[in-house]
């Protein structure tokens, strides 16, 4: 059976989008055919039906209202799948045949804007790659903001990928040659590659501080964006150019080992430092704060820019709290104008831009007067918009979702539609007089004036009372199963008043609010510099409640690479402990010794000590306060980790394996200004293996690299080292016994650790006694094997000696058959060799 002319242009459609569900306009519905439906049905839980033919020729069918698209929409992007959007873009009251219809929108993973699955407080990136000498270039953006960046990332495939993870990007759009060659590395890290060729002769401006090399990038990134969003791109900011000389550098597996932004455990932001952080009270104001977290600062004066903000809001505590009530009145203004750059902000969406745009010169007035020159300067860069205040005082207090339900538009801004809308009440008003006067003089309280799409408005009596009605001047419009229903030639002039006023209203309110949102359009770019300013201080004001909060302190900052904090704490951890006392610890590291070797039984807080080294540097570089009673850092270039242990099964790769590849990444990119953390190197193969690689690592980085480091070890017998290499220190966690228990401490002490205290930490675990009982008799053998090992080792080491004294006479003796020494060289040579035995013992 031939296709219907529909279900043609349905399938000349879908062969343009063949890797995602086409939603096909029809009526109030969008409907999915063929392959499309079997599999949507599945996804979205909805009814699979069937159209056209007799048994196994008719079309699988599924479909959603128009009205909640957006939900099923959104999980399907959700689960990783795109949706095209093919809408009517023809009058169907006007055309015969088939009604056009076109793609106006193809929704990807990285496009998607708007959705429960869309996080307010996150950005939804979506880059573009391209292979650039020495590594690659990246550009990435938000199109819900418009934020835009490009830089370059140094090394291989590798390196680009950690980078588009550590992003969270959600699809990249590359050539087809680097699609095949991420492919070949590991396609698991990304959820949609696309490839483009095209590039996009996007405006010179975009990319005025990029070097040209990045341009590509971020053209190819335009092009595709172009091809699926078939919209305007006015509200795509210029490409930053994020210089990584200016930037902390921090690998994705650093990140999560010290979980910056993620739990290890959870997945979420509970337990992390970006939820210690977060004060904000708007969601732009959330998502700068993840970004300055993503890439701290390694600019001296810009960090110290920062601070002084910070500083000034601690320093007014009543400016600050006046502050952030008035953010908590500022909506989004970021997505708000991409809304509106989109064509898709509704009249609400307005609203909000107007009633956040009248908070600024509130905020303004607020910090020109708090008698602070930074305060005070910041304001200077605080623009109001009065231009687009002015252009939104068209829209009403309360507007509803769709702007074609009318009350959009304020009574009183244009006359044309004051008079439509006046005529409509008015005829309303007539209309519920009409019902009162009919009642009167029917003598039918039940009687009903009411009003339909279809059949206009009507009185309805119930068949019950049919006997009452006056039929000399109803004239019958239709027949229901309970009731009748009747026109009056009164009701029927009034009816056209009314219906033609409200449909005029109702157009000429659309479009003034159309041509309203688009005056807007030409201010996007005023307001989104606004909401960088606006978002900036929204987190200088959490960084100031923080510090408050829990005690933090101003860093200061040196132009070596001295570390010296005062009373360091683990912020996390101690927040989470609640009221329980947090044991804070002192770190010194200077040029005279800038590896510091921790020893210390397990849980006495070996990692915790490390990772609040390194969250001090962090928060510092951020432009916060720190957790310590005083802290003098230097500007640190990158922090590498190799903390903790996790199979990675996807990839084939065991713990040891892990390991080894982060403690390379992080030994082959380090320098002097690096901090490395390094956790237990080498517990992941033999004893001999392990404790070998963690020396010669140990003797690597203090010998060529010479960056500050810290690094535990349960291999006690690398404490030896602070003997040979200079710049080592070693310090321990302390621990006791108490009536034959292991107390920790958690204090961190010069020296070594004078024993690991594992079989007390099993005790602590509740393992069973008959198993405890029996660790520690082998406890003692293998204590008395050791010291009796160590005794024969010495013994050996005295018959080596002399081995190797007689070897080198006999060596000698051979040398002297075969010269031509006289014979009192020969005998000189000899008295020499016989003191050397001698000697030897």
């Amino acid at each position: 059976m031939a296709p219907t002319p529909m279900i043609q242009q349905y399938l000349q459609v879908k062969s343009e989008y063949q890797d995602a569900f086409l939603f096909f306009r029809l009526g109030d519905f969008y409907e999915m055919f063929y392959d499309d439906a079997i599999k949507a049905s599945q996804l979205l839980e909805i009814t699979l039906t069937s159209r056209g033919g007799n048994g196994e020729d008719r079309i699988p069918m599924c479909g959603v209202p128009h009205h909640s698209a957006k939900n099923y929409i959104d999980q399907l992007i959700q689960k990783g799948h795109k949706v095209a959007v093919c809408e009517q873009v023809e009058d169907p009251k006007t055309t015969k045949g088939v009604v056009k219809r076109e793609v106006v929108r193809l929704i990807t993973p990285g496009t998607h804007t708007e959705g429960k699955s869309v996080d307010a407080k996150a950005n939804n990136f979506i880059a573009a790659a391209d292979e650039v000498a020495g590594g690659f270039g990246l550009a990435y953006l938000d199109i819900s903001t418009g934020e835009s960046t490009a830089t370059y990332i140094a090394g291989n495939e590798k390196e680009l990928l950690n980078e588009l993870q550590a992003l969270h990007i959600r699809e990249l759009v590359v050539s087809e040659q680097l699609r095949l060659l991420l492919a070949e590395e590991d396609q698991q890290l990304i959820l949609s590659v696309e490839h483009m060729e095209a590039p996009f002769m996007a405006e010179a401006s975009l990319f005025v501080d990029c070097p040209k090399e990045l341009e590509t990038c971020g053209k190819r990134l335009l092009a595709y964006i172009a091809a699926t969003q078939k919209q305007s791109l006015g509200h795509i900011q210029p490409f930053k150019y994020r210089e990584n000389t200016r930037i902390l550098g921090i690998d994705y597996y650093s990140k999560r080992n010290l979980e910056l932004i993620e739990s290890i455990r959870g997945g979420d932001n509970k337990g992390t430092l970006l939820w210690l952080l977060d004060e904000t009270v708007t969601a732009m104001g959330s998502r700068k704060l993840k970004q300055w977290l993503h890439q701290p600062l390694a600019d001296r004066l810009a960090i110290e820019s920062r601070q002084q903000m910070v500083e000034a809001l601690m320093d007014r505590y009543f400016v600050r709290v006046e502050l952030q009530q008035l953010l908590k009145e500022v909506y989004d203004l970021e997505r708000l104008s991409g809304r509106v750059a989109f064509g898709s902000a509704s009249g609400r969406d307005l609203a909000q831009l107007r009633n956040s745009l009248e908070k600024i010169p509130e905020l303004v007035r607020e910090l020109k007067g708090s008698g602070h020159s930074s305060l005070e300067q910041f304001s200077a860069g605080l623009d109001p918009c009065p231009e687009v205040c002015e252009l939104l005082a068209a829209i009403s207090d309360n507007p509803p979702l769709s702007a074609k339900e009318g009350g959009v538009i304020r009574d009183g801004f244009n006359a044309q539609l004051d008079e439509y809308r006046d005529a409509s009440r008015n005829g309303k008003d007539w209309i519920a007089e009409l019902e009162q006067k009919e009642r009167a003089k029917t003598g039918i309280r039940s009687l009903k004036v009411g009003y339909n799409r279809i059949f206009g408005y009507y009185i309805e009596i119930s068949k019950a009372n049919m006997h009452l009605a006056d039929l000399e001047r109803y004239e019958r419009k239709q027949t229901l199963a309970n009731a009748e229903r009747y026109i009056t030639p009164e009701l029927k002039e009034k009816e056209a008043l009314i219906l033609t006023a409200e449909e005029k209203s109702l157009t000429l309110e659309y479009e003034l609010f159309v041509s309203v949102r688009e005056q807007v359009k030409e201010y996007i770019s005023r307001i989104q510099q606004l909401a960088s300013k606006i978002s900036a201080l929204d987190v200088y004001i959490s960084f100031s409640e923080v510090a408050e909060k829990y005690r933090f302190t101003k860093p200061a900052f040196n132009d070596g690479r001295n570390i010296s904090i005062r009373e360091g704490r683990h912020p996390v951890v101690e927040k989470m402990l609640n009221k329980q006392h947090y044991v804070p610890n002192d770190c010194e590291l200077d040029d005279d010794g800038n590896m510091l070797l921790i020893t210390g039984p397990n849980m006495s807080g070996k990692s915790t000590y490390m990772r609040q080294v390194a969250l001090t540097i962090v928060l510092a570089q951020i432009g916060s306060y720190v957790p310590a009673a005083s802290a003098e850092l230097p500007i640190v270039d990158q922090i590498f980790t190799r903390i903790g242990a996790a199979d990675d099964l996807v990839s084939g790769q065991s713990t040891f394996m892990v390991e080894m590849m982060e403690s390379q990444y992080a030994i082959s990119h380090a320098t002097e200004r690096s901090l490395l953390l390094f956790d237990e190197i080498g517990r992941g193969t033999s004893t001999y293996d392990g404790m070998a690689l963690a020396q010669s690592m140990i003797e690597y980085i203090h010998e060529h690299i010479g960056a500050n480091t810290l690094f535990s070890t349960h291999y006690h017998e690398l404490t030896a080292l602070e003997e040979t290499l200079p710049n080592l220190r070693n310090v321990h966690v302390s621990a006791m016994e108490q009536s034959g228990k292991v107390v920790f401490l958690h204090k961190v002490k010069r020296g070594p650790a004078d024993k690991s205290y594992g079989v007390h930490v099993a005790e602590l675990a509740n393992l069973p006694e008959a198993i405890l009982s029996r660790a520690r008799e082998l406890l003692i053998s293998f204590e008395a094997d050791n010291r009796k090992t160590q005794q024969q080792a010495e013994q050996l080491s005295f018959f080596d000696e002399r081995d190797t004294a007689n070897e080198e006479v006999l060596q000698t003796i051979k040398d002297v058959s075969v010269s031509r020494m006289t014979p009192l060289e020969a005998l000189q040579l000899i008295n020499d060799l016989q003191e050397k035995i001698s000697g030897g013992g």
